[in-house]
C-alpha cells in the first residue's frame, strides 16, 4: 500500500503549554516556530507515524523577561538545545479519537509520552488542498526533562508548578 504524507500547516496550527504559577493561576505559552508531519498507509490515520519539532527560541509567553528566562540554562537552554522534538505513532481508539504515543526529547532527555488526540475531520480548502485537523493534549513533569529551576516565595509558595499541560491544534496538508 502507498504511503501518504501530510505536513503541518503552521498558519493554521498552534502549539501551546500551560503551567501553574504560584499554584494559584496558569501561565500559557506557545512555540511560534515548528514543523512536522504524518505518514500513513490508511485512510483513517490508524498506525500513522508522527514527527514534530519546535524551535525553543520561538517560545512566547507574552512577557519578554519570562521568555528570556525560559530560553536560559535555568530551563530550556536554547543556545545548546535549540529544538525539542517528538516522534511516535497514532492508534485509533474510537470514531474520532486516537492515542498518540512516542518519545519526546527536551534538552537531550528523551522520555515516552502519551497524548489524547481528537480528530477534527477532513476538508478540501479553497485552493484544492486536502487538509485534516487534530486536537492533541497531554501532560509532562518538566523536571523529568531537565527543566529543574525552582523557587519558593517568602510565604512558602512554589513559583512554577512541575506539571505542564501540552495542547496542540494542528492542521495538516496532504502532499
Amino acid at each position: 500500500m502507498a504511503t501518504t504524507k501530510w505536513v503541518i500547516d503552521p498558519t493554521h496550527s498552534e502549539i501551546q503549554f500551560k503551567v501553574k504559577h504560584l499554584v494559584i493561576s496558569t501561565v500559557t505559552g506557545a512555540f511560534k516556530s515548528f514543523e512536522g508531519g504524518i505518514e500513513t498507509e490508511t485512510e483513517d490515520f490508524d498506525g500513522a507515524t508522527v514527527h514534530f519539532s519546535a524551535d525553543v527560541d520561538s517560545i512566547d509567553t507574552n512577557q519578554a523577561q519570562r521568555d528570556a528566562h525560559l530560553k536560559s540554562p535555568d530551563f530550556f537552554d536554547a543556545e545548546n538545545h535549540p529544538k525539542l522534538s517528538f516522534s511516535g505513532k497514532l492508534d485509533k481508539k474510537g470514531d474520532d479519537s486516537y492515542k498518540l504515543h512516542g518519545d519526546l526529547t527536551v534538552k537531550n532527555v528523551t522520555k515516552p509520552i502519551d497524548f489524547a488526540v481528537e480528530y477534527g475531520g477532513n476538508m478540501t480548502d479553497f485552493y484544492g488542498n486536502n487538509k485534516s485537523g487534530f486536537e492533541i493534549s497531554g501532560k509532562i513533569n518538566r523536571k523529568e526533562f531537565g527543566l529543574e529551576w525552582s523557587a519558593v516565595t517568602e510565604a512558602g509558595g512554589v513559583v512554577v508548578g512541575d506539571d505542564v499541560k501540552l495542547i496542540a491544534n494542528v492542521q495538516v496538508v496532504k502532499q
